[in-house]
């Protein structure tokens, strides 16, 4: 299914797939932060905090492949992508409002903007390793709550990780 999103967040030229909206990774990471939690914090040592750090990572990993993402579809037919420090990067949005933010940071506002709807765990199984490059995902691009997938080990398929010569 591929829709059209204005910038004012409008689907048109297709109907969005009925759906409920995808919890925002930073609401999860919000929610996951409870106060008996805060308190404990305070007299956690540098390993604790790690540890929790990686759980909480663990779980706005999994609600991410989870959700279903809008990917914009570039001027020639394929996923949007950007390249950063050697990473070609799918650009992938919660919601049609995060896009259009996105659309007008691009100063490419005036146009609609096509997408598809895929699953995270597509994004980061599937599509991260078709590139053949060293790829991830950017949810939220230029958002004040996006976020990086890159291509490492336990988020990418084997043969789409970087090396990253022995500090793994």
């Amino acid at each position: 299914m591929i829709a059209v999103v204005t910038t004012n967040g409008e689907s048109q030229g297709g109907v969005a797939p009925q759906r409920r909206r995808p919890m925002r990774l930073a609401d999860l990471a919000d929610a996951v932060e409870l106060p008996a939690m805060a308190e404990a914090k305070a007299t956690e040592s540098v390993e604790d905090r790690e540890a929790a750090g990686r759980r909480e990572f663990a779980v706005l990993l999994g609600e991410f492949r989870r959700t279903a993402v809008l990917v914009p579809i570039d001027p020639y037919g394929g996923l949007w992508t950007a390249e950063q420090g050697g990473v070609r990067w799918i650009c992938a949005f919660s919601d049609e409002e995060a896009l259009a933010r996105f659309a007008r940071a691009q100063g490419d506002a005036e146009r609609e903007w096509e997408y598809r709807t895929v699953l995270g765990a597509r994004l980061l199984d599937v599509m991260v390793p078709m590139l053949r490059v060293p790829a991830g995902v950017a949810l939220d691009a230029g958002g004040d709550d996006g976020m990086l997938f890159p291509p490492v080990e336990g988020l990418v398929p084997e043969s789409a990780v970087v090396d990253l010569g022995g500090a793994r």
